[in-house]
């Protein structure tokens, strides 16, 4: 594989077919229910882990009808594929650093080597895979320090297609759906152990292909939980920092057409993340005063470690191929499950 501050994975993109949470029945028939798995994490009203519950203790619905819960374990050790996705417009430069730092706290402290992989996107007006899967903390590390936040497209290169250059319109962009698109359903659909994504954006994507409906979609065929951090970062002077990378000018796939929102029609990132994350069955944050990033992945990693694992076989449906809602909740009603809210059934 080739490595260097230059690499740039390009995609081939194809159709995503797996479910939203892992389908033991692998001969690919829409016709009959699969064994169904699903992560959860539980935390009472106060934001504390609950990690004592047990089969008993939770209520599992699939389109409106109960389900019976056939294995239930405390998967805390299963190992872990985990991807970073940054967003580098000049937006977030002022976030960059804390976030570099932040991330390598993380993997530095969480990932088991031979165990756990990582790998490291970074996006503005295009998606760039810095590392691909990998147990190298040093790999991920050199990946981080790659992390720059790009000049807007008014100050691109000249057209003449030189080295360096970033084709694209006007303005600030943030593909920030292509980026967990691709990152769901080219990194993660291979994987088989747990896999989780942690987004580092202000939430407003400018001029991705995809949807944030089929990146959400991506992500559940996938079994892929989607954390979300929003981060305002403070934009630098035009003639200030960030010149992208050396050689850059591919990506993966995905290159956005540029140009701002009107301020009257700009989208409420914050909702966005949210819905995200709320849909995958991950958790959302937002960098703040009282909440920096270093302590966002320390909830992170204690979400991770306490996941409860569950399976269960649907009833028959006339109808099953297609999109299942899922609904998974306690008997004790002050208790919060994070949990998948619907998968994707067949191909």
């Amino acid at each position: 594989m080739k490595t260097g501050p230059a690499f740039i994975f390009f995609f081939i993109l194809v159709a995503s077919g797996t479910l939203a949470v892992q389908n033991q029945n692998q001969t690919g028939a829409t016709n009959q229910p699969e064994v169904i798995k699903l992560l959860a994490t539980v935390r009472d009203k106060h934001g504390k882990i609950v990690s004592n519950l047990t089969k008993d203790d939770f209520v599992l619905n699939q389109d409106d009808r109960q389900q019976t819960i056939q294995s239930f374990a405390k998967d805390t050790d299963a190992p872990l594929t985990i991807g970073l996705l940054v967003e580098t417009s000049r937006v977030e430069a002022g976030a960059l650093d804390r976030e570099r730092s932040a991330s390598h706290d993380f993997l530095d402290r969480f990932l088991r080597e031979n165990k756990d992989k990582a790998f490291i996107i970074h996006f503005d007006r295009e998606v760039e895979l810095l590392q691909d899967l990998t147990s190298s903390r040093d790999k991920l590390f050199n990946a981080l320090g790659l992390l720059q936040a790009t000049r807007s497209d008014q100050e691109s290169t000249n057209s003449s297609g030189g080295p360096g250059e970033r084709r694209s319109g006007h303005g600030h962009s943030n593909v920030l759906y292509d980026a967990i698109y691709l990152a769901s359903s080219e990194l993660m659909k291979p994987q088989h152990e747990r896999r989780v994504l942690i987004v580092m954006s202000d939430g407003v994507d400018r001029n991705s292909k995809e949807t944030v409906g089929s990146a959400i979609e991506s992500a559940q065929r996938t079994g892929t939980l989607v954390y979300t951090v929003l981060s305002k970062g403070e934009e630098p002077p035009s003639e200030g920092r960030g010149f992208g990378f050396p050689g850059s000018g591919g990506g993966m796939g995905r290159h956005g057409g540029g140009g701002r929102y009107p301020q009257e029609q700009r989208p409420d990132g914050k909702k966005i993340l949210e819905q995200i994350s709320r849909e995958t069955g991950a958790a959302f944050f937002e960098v703040s005063k009282k909440q920096s990033f270093d302590q966002i992945y320390s909830t992170v990693q204690e979400d991770l470690r306490h996941q409860y694992s569950l399976s269960y076989t649907p009833d028959k449906s006339d109808s099953w191929a297609g999109y299942h809602k899922i609904l998974l909740s306690t008997k004790q009603k002050d208790l919060i499950v994070q949990a998948t809210q619907g998968f994707y059934a067949g191909n």
